[in-house]
């Protein structure tokens, strides 16, 4: 399935106006999943508590949870969400397919191996998982390009695609074999395997940070660039585009954004595959309004999956992963057999 080329014509009047509102009620909604985050959970915590624990901390137990669990679980995941919406957009773009994601480059088993790795070599766990998974998200994504690109001919999308399938199968034969075999390493990583937010704290932000940044101010900076290669490899070569230098940097944009977020909360599947679809309904297929929508709406979908999964339970809670999965299942579904969304 291959993402058609779409005509950029001057927007009218109407989406003139409705993409900026609709972005600005966007992050009201994700102003309200934020504060739905830190309020909701095994023990409720009114909203005038949430608001003293972060202005004036007492040491209460009401304020340490607030400070110390829901806060740097509420901002990881609100970041975490736009990096692998982001993401998502960039892999619909690269690979012109509209049932990509950021798995198609193997980054999420690249990661997910290397855990594997430093936990059975060296014991690691918890926060130390997020070098290794970044490390191995790396990795694995250039070496899905290397082979995409192997002998004279470029790296194409089919090939990208094709690549990143088969390294990513190798990769998590490796983590079940692993894990299958050893208790140690299948109880240090269960819960982060499945895509967690419990448990992250603000250490864990800090330390990917600075590559979420990276590729979030590269990913916009793509905008216009992507807009141009979405008309076709000779006509955008026509207007002056670099196509190999604008697949490179879209790549490497996906491996910041993914290889962070990954390292963050674990493999986290198909917010990067239904957020650019629900972002696209909104803003049509201009990548510069489409990838700030994709940012925000992903924030708001993980954020609220999180929010759901601490109350679907009555004495226990979901991971996110689990609740994605629920959710962006059934609409993968759909997307697969939507003529309209396989004629993109």
């Amino acid at each position: 399935m291959a993402l058609r080329a779409p005509t950029l014509t001057r927007p009218t009047l109407t989406r003139r106006v409705l993409r900026p509102t609709g972005l600005l009620l966007a992050l009201g909604v994700l102003a309200v999943c934020a504060l739905l985050s830190v309020t909701v959970g095994a023990k409720p915590i009114p909203v005038a508590d949430v608001w003293a624990a972060l202005a004036a901390y007492d040491g209460s137990y009401d304020h340490d949870v607030i400070r110390s669990l829901r806060v740097p679980r509420t901002v990881i995941g609100i970041f975490v969400g736009a990096a692998l919406g982001l993401a998502g957009a960039l892999m619909q773009a690269l690979t012109r397919n509209p049932l990509a994601e950021p798995g198609l480059l193997g980054i999420n088993s690249g990661a997910a191996a290397a855990v594997v790795i430093a936990v059975f070599a060296f014991g690691a766990g918890g926060s130390a998982f997020v070098w290794p998974a970044f490390i191995g998200a790396a990795v694995a994504a250039v070496a899905v390009y290397a082979l995409g690109s192997r002998g004279r001919a470029s790296a194409t999308p089919v090939r990208l695609a094709l690549a990143g399938t088969a390294v990513a199968v190798v990769l998590q034969g490796i983590v079940y074999g692993v894990i299958v075999l050893n208790d140690f390493v299948f109880d240090r990583i269960r819960f982060w395997q499945v895509g967690s937010l419990a448990g992250r704290d603000l250490d864990v932000f800090w330390q990917v940070a600075p590559f979420l940044v990276a590729g979030v101010v590269l990913t916009l900076c793509l905008g216009p660039s992507l807009n141009a290669v979405a008309l076709g490899d000779d006509l955008a070569a026509t207007l002056g585009a670099r196509i190999p230098l604008i697949r490179t940097a879209t790549a490497l944009a996906v491996v910041l954004l993914c290889g962070a977020a990954t390292a963050s909360a674990g493999p986290i599947w198909f917010v990067g595959l239904i957020i650019p679809h629900a972002a696209r309904m909104i803003t049509g297929p201009d990548q510069r309004w489409l990838l700030p929508y994709a940012a925000v709406l992903g924030a708001i979908l993980l954020t609220a999956a999180d929010v759901v999964g601490r109350v679907v339970l009555p004495h226990s809670e979901l991971e996110v992963g689990i609740i994605t999965a629920f959710v962006g299942a059934p609409l993968f579904i759909a997307l697969v057999r939507s003529r309209r969304m396989a004629q993109l």
